[in-house]
């Protein structure tokens, strides 16, 4: 092949700042989008809820299709979390190899967050869209940690979420003593406990059962079903205290992987690896239909820790009205620690009718228990 003779059309010029089309800044509106539901996030494709328009349902199960999508180019330094509302774009059939894409995030209700430690400042968002946090805590093995408890209290009402402490393991220890120690706080407690049985069955395939050999009273599980009925929680704790046992009791379908607690360290191994939102069952009994559902479920990976470094102390303050309307009328700067000086939540305890005394004494106590656990003070 012979070369080619080059003449002035083969001259392309670059363009220079005076003569370029200048960039624009328009983003499409993309109003074609429809909403999804972000149930998973996976190595950069998250797993969507999206509302099947041939299909009138949308409880959850039926009315709804799975569908994976990427972010687009403009979200790439935007976080997108499970429990997220988003717009997307793009192949949204949910057919096998189909791809679709994330072009915006819909305004959070709610946004769950932690740091590493209490002096990083870089925000890790948990989930977000969440209403409720269900603090899942064994009575033993392992020996529960209210130092953690008190941290995702605090975090949890700094994201304006209310809390449900989920006592596991009561067939080993008595609640009696963590009841004490959050009720005050307007915390509700709920306790399930474990029962033998002869079937050796791993996952869950009947209602309350676990890995192991071992199932969970029914009684108790469904204590729990209806505090979480209509909500969206998600569920954090450490790892070997049961919350992966709980949600297969809750979602069968889910078969989350269930750990054991190493006999030496005291701690559990990580069986849950990513956040994952789960569809909840109005109710799981033998021969009933699972394909109703009331509410979502968010399962989180074990935490070892739950850095406070983004919470503000007067947020968390608002997060209790007596108190905080009390405490507007402390001195500048008051810290409202135990060994704050003229700190006006003392003066509150004083002044109180005595039949009022022991309950407020103990809301104050628990109060600057949390208020502690934020500023690294002792309690």
């Amino acid at each position: 092949m012979g070369r080619r003779d080059i003449d002035e059309s083969d001259f392309h010029s670059r363009p220079t700042k005076r003569g370029s089309r200048p960039r624009t800044k328009q983003r499409p509106e993309h109003s074609d989008a429809v909403t999804g539901l972000v149930t998973g996030v996976d190595r950069g494709r998250y797993t969507l809820l999206v509302k099947d328009p041939d299909d009138g349902g949308g409880d959850g199960a039926s009315g709804e299709k799975i569908v994976t999508a990427m972010k687009a180019r403009e979200l790439t330094r935007t976080r997108v979390v499970v429990g997220d509302r988003v717009d997307v774009v793009g192949d949204v059939s949910g057919g096998e190899g189909s791809l679709a894409r994330i072009v915006r995030i819909q305004e959070r209700t709610s946004t769950l967050r932690r740091t590493a430690d209490d002096t990083d400042p870089y925000e890790r968002i948990v989930v977000a869209n969440a209403d409720q946090l269900v603090i899942v805590t064994a009575l033993a093995q392992p020996e529960p940690r209210t130092g953690m408890i008190d941290r995702c209290v605090v975090a949890a009402y700094d994201a304006g979420m209310s809390v449900l402490l989920c006592l596991t393991k009561a067939d080993l220890a008595s609640p009696d003593e963590l009841r004490a120690l959050y009720e005050p706080l307007g915390v509700e407690v709920v306790v399930t406990q474990r029962a033998p049985s002869d079937d050796e069955t791993d996952g869950a395939n009947s209602a309350g059962q676990t890995a192991g050999g071992m199932i969970l009273v029914p009684e108790s599980v469904e204590e729990v079903r209806e505090r979480l009925r209509g909500l969206v929680s998600v569920l954090v704790g450490h790892s070997g205290v049961g919350k992966s046992t709980l949600i297969n009791a809750l979602v069968p379908a889910a078969k989350r992987a269930t750990g054991v607690v190493n006999d030496v360290t005291g701690r559990g191994r990580h069986t849950s690896t990513s956040a994952v939102a789960l569809a909840l069952p109005v109710a799981v009994t033998e021969g009933s239909p699972t394909d109703t559902f009331d509410g979502w479920v968010i399962d989180t990976p074990g935490v070892r820790s739950f850095g406070l470094a983004h919470v503000e102390v007067s947020h968390l303050l608002r997060a209790f009205d007596d108190l905080d309307e009390v405490a507007q009328e402390c001195p500048r700067g008051c810290t409202h620690l135990a060994d704050a000086p003229d700190c006006a939540l003392d003066d509150w305890i004083e002044a109180s009718p005595e039949d009022e005394r022991p309950a407020r004494a103990a809301r104050l106590t628990s109060f600057r228990r949390l208020l502690a656990s934020r500023t690294g003070s002792d309690a």
